[in-house]
């Protein structure tokens, strides 16, 4: 290059330029000549490699190449020569400028750590769109590992480009910083927070995207839509979108309905509250009328059968009820209600169906219903749940028993 300014030098001194015009205007044209030679080139070489890789897409199965195509990878990759090219003609153009000469050396050195943490991106990119396509890996937090490894190739080219600029050695002033690592860990506080918990929620597979949390803390009740590095978003049921910091996935309490989904049904867990002073003992014309109910008939006929087989080997006086064994208005009821769950056509009959009786309350006895419904979308279970407990309000005052409610204006009837 120095044998080419000088040859250009005296062709301009014998046009009758000054010396020092001469050699300024030589190398202003070889700059300029040598910037539309290196774009030429650029230009050249991204058709090239970008048509090589149009053809190994055309004939490739997998759709990684076309994701790198439509994130400009082969663009990236062709700038390596031009780079080059520009590295070892641009500061030579400057020889007798030593300062000018080191200041181009490390403006296009920082420039090319530029280009390659651009270059590094667009890969992240494609492999992040690549992942999301393979079904083992859809419901996992891409976007936090593909962030972990972009904050990395920043925070290592940035130090690169002030450790040239500055003309420290690289591990010099990476192992100066050492001092400053309590002001780093400060401002990249929550994003080493979320990268510990974006971790250890993928090793001990605790969310994954699609599944149905409930987060009381933010208020967030839907299905998880990205997991990332900073915060989790969740899609609430109302179409609002709330934003979850990472962190808190492991250190605050929220609920996965992930098991529920995979099974097969859903749990209804509901309860009647009975009036405590409307159970009593059936008479025998009460446990006659309810053998008209035919979900119990049979089972009111052996019940009385054994009862009264009871009470007669053990001579019971049952001029008073007290005595002995006896049928009682909530004891058939319960029963009426657990056969009534297993025979509805919308219950799970492989899953738990059980109706019991919890300890009494001031406002009255718990009587539950525990079961699953066959359909575990949120519509259809509401509906369900919804039928059963309608069912059996309506079904209590055949029992002669009350479900209990906090006095209203009607229950105090004033003459």
């Amino acid at each position: 290059m120095k044998h080419i300014i000088e040859l250009l030098v005296q062709l301009l001194s014998s046009w009758g330029l000054p010396s020092n015009v001469a050699t300024n205007l030589s190398i202003t044209i070889l700059f300029i000549g040598l910037t539309l030679l290196i774009y030429i080139i650029d230009f050249i070489i991204k058709r090239i490699i970008r048509a090589i890789f149009t053809k190994i897409a055309n004939k490739s199965k997998t759709d990684f190449d076309d994701i790198m195509l439509a994130n400009r990878v082969p663009s990236s990759i062709a700038q390596i020569i031009p780079f080059i090219l520009t590295y070892k003609l641009i500061p030579s153009l400057f020889y007798d400028f030593e300062k000018l000469q080191a200041f181009s050396e490390k403006t296009i050195l920082v420039v090319g750590i530029a280009l390659t943490i651009w270059g590094f991106r667009n890969v992240l990119n494609s492999l992040k769109i690549y992942f999301k396509t393979l079904n083992f890996l859809k419901d996992k937090p891409v976007d936090s590992y593909i962030q972990v490894f972009m904050i990395f190739a920043w925070v290592i080219g940035v130090f690169s480009a002030i450790a040239i600029l500055t003309g420290i050695a690289f591990i010099n002033f990476i192992t100066g910083l050492g001092a400053a690592s309590a002001v780093v860990i400060l401002i990249f506080k929550d994003t080493i927070l979320g990268f510990v918990a974006s971790i250890q929620v993928s090793i001990n597979d605790m969310v994954h995207i699609g599944d149905w949390i409930t987060f009381e803390k933010y208020g967030a009740d839907g299905d998880v839509i990205e997991i990332n590095l900073a915060t989790v978003k969740v899609q609430n049921f109302d179409k609002t979108i709330t934003t979850i910091p990472t962190y808190a996935l492991i250190s605050d309490y929220f609920k996965n309905w992930r098991g529920m989904v995979n099974s097969e049904g859903r749990r209804i867990k509901r309860a009647l509250n009975i009036k405590l002073n409307t159970v009593k003992y059936l008479t025998k014309d009460e446990v006659d009328r309810l053998k008209k109910v035919q979900l119990i008939t049979s089972y009111l006929d052996k019940r009385e059968n054994d009862i009264n087989s009871f009470n007669k080997n053990h001579n019971i006086d049952k001029e008073l009820p007290l005595n002995g064994r006896n049928l009682t208005n909530l004891g058939v009821f319960r029963k009426y209600a657990q056969t009534y769950l297993e025979q509805h056509s919308a219950i799970n009959k492989d899953m738990m169906i059980m109706v019991r009786q919890l300890a009494p309350t001031t406002q009255g006895i718990p009587l539950e219903v525990y079961a699953f419904s066959t359909d575990k979308r949120w519509e259809n279970y509401e509906y369900i749940m919804s039928d059963i407990f309608d069912h059996l309000i309506a079904a209590v005052s055949y029992f002669d028993l009350e479900v209990y409610e906090l006095p209203t204006g009607s229950n105090f009837n004033i003459k």
